[in-house]
C-alpha cells in the first residue's frame, strides 16, 4: 500500500493509459486501418478486395491501381449503392496521399462496410513501391 500512495501519479498514468487501450480495442480502433502497398496487394489478390479510388476524373485517369473503381469523394455518399455488392469484402480506399481516403473510409463504416482500409500514402506511396498502374478513364 505504501508503494502505491507514494506512486500514485505514475499508478493513474498505467491505469488510465492501460484503460485508454482497452477502449480502442473495444471499439474497433480509432478509426479506418491503414494498409501499406504490399498489404493492400495481398488483400486484393487473397481476399478477392476492390479498390476504390476517390480522387477526381481527372486524376484517376492520370494514372491509378488496376480495376480500382473510381468515385470521387464529393459524389461517394450519392453513389453508396454502386458499392453494396462488396459490403463484407475488403474495400482498400485510395486517394492522392491518404487524406481524402481515411474521410471516405469513415463514409463507408457508417454505412455498414465491415472491412474498410485505406491506403497509406495513397496513390504515392503504391507508386513508389513499384506496383502496377494503369491510366486513362475507368
Amino acid at each position: 500500500m505504501k508503494f502505491l500512495m507514494e506512486n500514485v501519479l505514475w499508478v493513474a498514468l498505467a491505469l488510465g493509459s492501460g484503460g485508454m487501450l482497452l477502449w480502442s480495442m473495444l471499439r474497433g480502433g480509432l478509426g479506418p486501418k491503414n494498409v501499406s502497398p504490399a498489404e493492400a496487394v495481398l488483400l486484393i489478390n487473397r481476399e478477392h478486395g476492390i479498390v476504390l479510388d476517390v480522387r477526381n476524373e481527372t486524376e484517376f485517369a492520370g494514372g491509378h491501381i488496376p480495376e480500382a473503381k473510381n468515385i470521387p469523394l464529393a459524389q461517394l455518399n450519392e453513389r453508396l449503392n454502386e458499392l453494396k455488392k462488396y459490403q463484407q469484402k475488403p474495400v482498400v480506399v485510395n486517394c492522392q496521399s491518404g487524406m481524402h481516403s481515411t474521410k471516405a473510409c469513415g463514409i463507408l463504416q457508417k454505412a455498414g462496410f465491415t472491412q474498410v482500409r485505406s491506403l497509406s500514402g495513397g496513390i504515392g506511396a503504391w507508386n513508389n513501391a513499384k506496383l502496377p498502374v494503369a491510366k486513362g478513364a475507368a
